[in-house]
């Protein structure tokens, strides 16, 4: 799969992804907002200053163990104004990356950069036909910087839509879909915080999550769902116990991420409000993932069927 390095790599290249942040200054782009959780007081944080993040023995046995963190989820997903059953699963993974050329690296070399990958899937029905979505977030370990590149692609009968941001001195994205007003496009934006890559930087230390009011780029799954802009949006980061919750008012929809006070801070399941459907079809619903099993396997070495009996053992169908 990859050759993984043992130490993160102190000075990475400036990245950040998939935005745009039209009402602040390249100062304020360069701050993140964030509330300390002991004593509940504002703090803003040089990004450009912050401290990498310090790996312990546990975090290194962890996640450079050779090994991908697989977890599933039942999933209830909103769509077309109902509820519908499905399956989701999260993968998370060290790898070594290229900074330039922004893809996982063939080989090691000091010059990479050690991320914390997260692949994000999702299966579920509507009616007559499936839908399958996967984001895929390549965040820096080092924990002092956005993530270096993010991508999602939706795939159902109607067609499939696709979408990548590389983070260059600007974001960079390019966005391909069936549908007419958003047909191919390339895009430069500025940069701002994403919600793509919070999962990632969760994992690492909750306490380094950004808070209080901010200004976030939606998932990249929502916005392709919704249609939407693709844009940062006001929102409101809370942080309380095992929780962690981002509240878009414009868009009238609220993220709320549940995981394990202790390391590995592994997610046991979030939910999605926001309304959706047509007409009088129309409704707040909320889309919830609860965690059914997790297991530590390097999985792109399982690919015989023999090994199937791994998906029964994460109740996948």
């Amino acid at each position: 799969m990859t050759k993984i390095a043992l130490k993160t790599i102190g000075t990475v290249f400036m990245l950040c992804v998939f935005g745009i942040f039209t009402s602040c200054n390249e100062k304020a782009n360069a701050e993140n907002l964030v509330l300390n959780s002991e004593t509940m007081t504002e703090t803003v944080i040089n990004f450009s200053n912050k401290p990498p993040f310090e790996q312990s023995e546990e975090f290194i046995s962890y996640w450079y163990a050779g090994e991908a963190e697989i977890s599933s989820y039942q999933l209830e997903q909103v769509r077309y104004g109902e509820i519908h059953d499905g399956s989701a699963v999260l993968v998370y993974v060290t790898e070594d990356f290229l900074p330039e050329k922004q893809v996982k690296a063939d080989n090691f070399n000091t010059s990479n950069i050690s991320v914390l990958k997260l692949n994000a899937t999702k299966k579920f029905n509507t009616g007559i036909y499936p839908y399958s979505i996967m984001q895929s977030t390549f965040y820096p370990v080092s924990n002092t910087k956005h993530a270096i590149k993010v991508s999602c692609s939706v795939q159902e009968w109607c067609g499939h839509a696709y979408t990548q941001l590389n983070n260059k001195d600007q974001f960079e994205i390019k966005t391909h879909s069936y549908f007419e007003r958003e047909a191919d496009q390339n895009v430069t934006l500025d940069k701002t915080i994403l919600e793509n890559e919070l999962w990632a930087q969760l994992r690492l230390d909750p306490k380094s999550l950004p808070l209080g009011e901010l200004n976030v780029i939606p998932s990249m799954e929502f916005i392709r769902l919704k249609h939407i802009e693709c844009r940062a949006y006001k929102a409101i980061a809370v942080l309380k116990s095992n929780n962690y919750s981002i509240t878009y008012p414009e868009l009238g929809r609220t993220l709320n991420i549940n995981f394990n006070m202790n390391f590995p801070f592994d997610i046991l399941g979030w939910e999605e409000t926001y309304k959706d459907g047509y007409g009088i079809n129309a409704a707040i619903l909320t889309t919830k993932a609860t965690k059914l099993k997790t297991i530590k396997s390097a999985y792109w070495r399982k690919n015989s069927n023999a090994d199937e009996t791994l998906r029964e053992t994460l109740q996948l169908k």
